[in-house]
């Protein structure tokens, strides 16, 4: 149950990275997309997502935080029920329930995220 308001995931990464982050990440050679999306929660926050629950959402392309100018990142973002706690494992610092009060300490690529699921108030 996510507390009103918020939603799960956006983390932070333990390498020295200074803003939130959504879990996840490439697919490995010969995984697919959704392969790769229940192995990468699983290894980053310790939950089990239903496959049968796993649903494309939207897809947001944003300036790469920290990286050189013009680098994009592509996110392809999927909403799925799961089975466990998260908490931060692998490379994840912290787990956090983030508000629209949080948009500011998110990458660029996480605040488009932001925008989809909470549109901007006066926009």
């Amino acid at each position: 149950m996510e507390p009103a308001g918020e939603r799960p995931g956006p983390r932070r990464a333990s390498r020295g990275k200074d803003a939130y982050y959504l879990p996840g990440g490439k697919p490995e050679p010969g995984e697919s997309a959704h392969q790769a999306l229940i192995r990468e929660i699983r290894e980053e926050l310790g939950v089990d997502l239903l496959p049968e629950t796993i649903t494309p959402a939207f897809t947001v392309q944003a300036p790469a935080h920290g990286a050189s100018a013009g680098t994009q990142v592509r996110m392809t973002c999927y909403t799925a029920d799961y089975r466990g706690t998260p908490a931060p494992r692998a490379e994840i610092a912290e787990v956090a329930w983030l508000s629209p009060a949080d948009r500011a300490r998110t990458s660029r690529a996480t605040q488009a995220v932001l925008d989809q699921v909470w549109p901007r108030q006066g926009e």
